[in-house]
């Protein structure tokens, strides 16, 4: 039987939620018996497109079976997911459902598919942690990813939908690095606005802007200042063992939503997918939980 090989594209290696995305892929490929070739993008669309085209337009031999990929774009380049499905290319997009993927999927002789967290629901459940960490309501400084990101979108909206009415958000974009939220918040802090701000808790939309949010706050040169912004809760996304979990078993994360890698599951779809000559679902999802339960962050501000 054929090894198959499998081309992995995400998005940058400045995150630890992609990072362990690579390690689940590379871990899948050892169960599994495959090939892999991780890429990253850079956090640049166009980089991305350009090198699952050149890929893609590989000779036969040396192309891959299918392609595993985070798109950084919010259209997800449907252009070359046609360009790879019509040389016989397995496609999978995490993390996203792009409408051409149900479109693609009842016509390709190839795998076609999508493995997503719910970001509705990782929403949600952020909401349901700043009313436990804010059982009085309050002020939350709250960092988004882009504004492209449907994964940020969803997580936002979910979040608008369970936090009380109590709660107040302040709202700064980052992407999805240390770097861009710590850029964020020190711009913000320069603002006449953030003087006045009574802020009750930091929050970002994973767990990497949150550690460069907290960044930001150390750099602050005014030593009372700085102590009492690093005294406030601070709450992120994904819960990676050696990042989020780790951070929240220190004591200055008080808390994030557990988000597991995909890449691994794909190439688990794919590979029983090709050997089967079958069509897997469109779409899968993955169940996410907080990090301390709901319950026992609430007994801690009791």
């Amino acid at each position: 039987m054929k090894k198959l090989k499998f081309l992995i594209s995400l998005h940058t290696s400045d995150n630890d939620f992609q990072r362990a995305q690579a390690l689940s892929a590379q871990q899948a490929a050892q169960r599994f018996g495959v090939d892999t070739e991780i890429s990253f993008a850079n956090n640049d669309a166009v980089d991305q497109s350009t090198q699952l085209l050149k890929a893609i337009q590989d000779r036969a031999e040396s192309r891959p079976d299918g392609i595993v990929l985070e798109p950084v774009s919010g259209t997800a380049l449907p252009q070359v997911a046609k360009a790879a499905s019509a040389v016989g290319i397995g496609w999978a997009v995490l993390n996203r459902s792009p409408e051409y993927v149900l479109e693609l999927h009842k016509a390709a002789t190839v795998p076609i598919f999508t493995v997503s967290s719910d970001h509705t629901e990782i929403g949600h459940i952020q909401g349901k942690q700043f009313a436990a960490l804010l059982p009085q309501g309050g002020a939350v400084l709250y960092v988004e990813g882009p504004s492209h990101s449907s994964s940020a979108q969803k997580r936002t909206a979910g979040m608008l939908q369970t936090k009380p009415q109590n709660v107040q958000l302040t709202m700064l974009k980052g992407n999805w690095t240390e770097e861009s939220a710590e850029r964020a918040v020190s711009s913000w802090l320069k603002l006449a606005t953030a003087q006045r701000s009574a802020i009750d808790l930091v929050a970002a939309q994973d767990d990497s802007m949150a550690r460069g949010a907290r960044r930001a706050f150390q750099a602050l040169p005014n030593e009372e200042e700085r102590k009492r912004w690093l005294c406030l809760p601070f709450t992120g996304c994904d819960g990676q063992p050696t990042t989020g979990q780790e951070w929240v078993r220190q004591g200055w994360l008080s808390a994030t939503v557990y988000v597991p890698p995909l890449a691994g599951q794909a190439i688990e779809i794919l590979v029983k997918a090709i050997r089967q000559g079958s069509q897997p679902p469109v779409h899968t999802l993955t169940e996410s939980y907080s990090i301390p339960p709901l319950d026992k962050l609430a007994a801690r501000k009791t």
